[in-house]
């Protein structure tokens, strides 16, 4: 059964495509510096994500000084220093050896940050549940990749940054939140699989081990869907 909604097959195929061959980029951004119309594209994708009580908490902090990415730098270099303690043995040795920024090699730098405030002090959709807004700026972040990767542009999230040090270095509002310090560049290549996963870090999990019916620890009982799983699906 095919819905009269659906995309034609190319289409489709270029979606999952787009998120099958989505990298976190470190090592492989070129100098090339991206198109304003290009990088329009990106953040209109981005603005285009959805939002709890349509909130759109999210704003984009474009980033091409060297100076600031300097700063930006410093941070992740301390706090990277601070992370590695926490592993030793081959394991401390194999986190050394990976490239988890790439704050200095691609030619832009993007901060996709959250207005806690953004739609006033109640919400559609945000009683209940308060980091809707964080949640909701992360489907940007999505958007925004998904797009990059359609327009063989890299994008790599660098997280081992201290965010009250960030703020200061953006000079960002209280209220706002610096969810996502993005690295983007055109790339030489996008590696067959994540790059965590080729040094050996984490393989991706079995999609049937993680799916559950109808509560939790319960297997599903849909034959054809146990078979488009996989045999490793729980009974």
């Amino acid at each position: 059964m095919s819905s009269e909604h659906a995309f034609s097959e190319a289409q489709r195929a270029g979606v999952y495509r787009a998120i099958h061959e989505r990298r976190d980029v470190r090592s492989q951004f070129l100098p090339d510096p991206i198109p304003p119309a290009v990088l329009a594209r990106l953040l209109e994708a981005a603005h285009h994500a959805p939002s709890v009580g349509f909130m759109q908490p999210w704003d984009f902090l474009v980033i091409d000084s060297l100076a600031t990415r300097e700063r930006v730098y410093q941070i992740f270099q301390r706090e990277n220093t601070k992370a590695a303690d926490h592993y030793v043995g081959e394991r401390g040795r194999t986190y050394r050896s990976l490239k988890l920024e790439g704050i200095r090699d691609g030619p832009l730098n993007l901060c996709i940050t959250c207005d806690r405030t953004r739609g006033g002090e109640h919400v559609l959709g945000r009683n209940s549940i308060i980091d809707t807004d964080l949640f909701s700026a992360c489907l940007a972040v999505q958007n925004l990749w998904l797009a990059a990767r359609a327009e063989g542009i890299g994008v790599g999230w660098v997280s081992i940054l201290d965010q009250q040090d960030l703020t200061e270095v953006l000079g960002l509002p209280e209220q706002v939140y610096p969810l996502a310090y993005l690295c983007i560049g055109y790339v030489s290549e996008f590696l067959g699989e994540p790059e965590l996963a080729r040094k050996g870090w984490r393989q991706r999990l079995p999609l049937a081990e993680l799916v559950h019916a109808n509560g939790w620890g319960r297997g599903v009982t849909d034959d054809e869907l146990r078979q488009a799983l996989g045999d490793s699906c729980r009974p």
